[in-house]
């Protein structure tokens, strides 16, 4: 397996790594794992927490104030519900794309790894009206290419199925593939850490990879009462404009992260990242989230006594499919972003948060 120490690595081949590993929600131990090799050599000290999520100290020079960072490393997957005559009936785990799944190549996570398909019974068979419809997920099953006794032998109700799906590059600038929500947000993460080994910060700085955030942000709770941080920067994706989506659901891509602004955003925050684009020439576009944001920011805002949030997610189309499509170059924006806004708070910040 590839190993970045020090040298900062290549975009696509640091986010092909980190999209390929499999980490459902609620079964992240084989991404974590591999977060505990690339974060250690950035940071000064790296623990997980009772829930799962992943916390990377890098200390500051300063007064010991505390940023945190967070960008979930779950994705969502399929779980088996029923073992039938040699096939495995499944349910999801977080909000699948369930019209996407026949024909999908999984990896059956059971005593050992098993490949298999995602079938259904062929149209022929089906009666005319129901040919032209959605095949619903209770209709579906995952063929391993075993029969009823050795499967029984290799897989159990509970185990994991994952999509199996390879990270490819369309062009030079734009890559697809599984799992973007939110390993491209981890790959930024990462990126910005490794530009932050040269650069002086007086924040200590908590990057935080949370767990289950697909199924209702349980590790960004659990993480950011755990760090209890002055300010909170949640990182994900959101909705790249692509044909058939609505304009105003939607944002333009290969323009930079985008800095979010709504109820679940601190003000200053919003202010803050939005001046450090600026000052350092960052694109980056604006999104208006009306209420909730679907994100970690959700529970980090409303954590203690409240903590200062902010938001920047990187848009992304296809989502919450096997085909997530992003532009390599918003990744890095979003890195250099990060690193130019930890850079930047001093003594002085918290005070210049306040909204007397």
């Amino acid at each position: 397996m590839t190993t970045f120490p020090t040298s900062t690595p290549a975009t696509f081949d640091l986010l092909k790594e980190l999209t390929e590993l499999p980490g459902i929600a609620g079964h992240e131990n084989a991404i974590r794992a591999r977060l505990v090799e690339l974060l250690t050599p950035l940071t000064d000290e790296v623990r997980t927490d009772a829930l799962g999520n992943l916390i990377a100290l890098k200390r500051g020079n300063g007064s010991g104030q505390r940023l945190m960072i967070a960008a979930h490393m779950d994705e969502i997957g399929l779980v088996v519900t029923k073992l039938d005559r040699g096939f495995l009936r499944f349910t999801t785990i977080g909000g699948i794309n369930e019209r996407v799944l026949p024909s999908q190549e999984v990896i059956v996570h059971g005593r050992r790894e098993l490949p298999g398909i995602v079938a259904s019974r062929p149209p022929h068979v089906l009666p005319p009206a129901s040919r032209k419809e959605n095949i619903p997920t209770s209709e579906l099953f995952v063929d391993v290419g075993l029969g009823a006794a050795e499967l029984a032998e290799a897989v159990a109700v509970g185990d994991v199925i994952s999509i199996r799906r390879e990270t490819i590059q369309l062009g030079e600038e734009i890559a697809t593939g599984k799992a973007f929500d939110n390993r491209a947000c981890l790959t930024a993460l990462i990126l910005a850490l490794h530009r932050l080994q040269n650069v002086r910060h007086a924040w200590d700085i908590y990057a935080v990879a949370t767990v289950q955030e697909e199924i209702g942000l349980r590790g960004a709770i659990t993480s950011t009462f755990g760090v209890a941080p002055d300010v909170g920067i949640a990182l994900d994706v959101t909705f790249a404009v692509q044909p058939g989506a609505n304009d105003d659901e939607t944002l333009a891509w290969d323009k930079g992260a985008a800095i979010g602004l709504g109820p679940n955003i601190h003000p200053r925050i919003h202010e803050k990242l939005s001046e450090t684009a600026k000052s350092n020439e960052i694109p980056y576009v604006l999104e208006v989230l009306a209420g909730h944001s679907g994100t970690d920011a959700w529970a980090m805002q409303v954590t203690q006594v409240g903590i200062p949030t902010g938001l920047v997610s990187i848009p992304v189309r296809n989502m919450h499919t096997p085909g997530e499509t992003i532009v390599l170059r918003d990744i890095e924006r979003t890195a250099r972003l990060l690193v130019a806004f930890a850079a930047g708070l001093d003594g002085e910040t918290i005070e210049q948060l306040r909204l007397e």
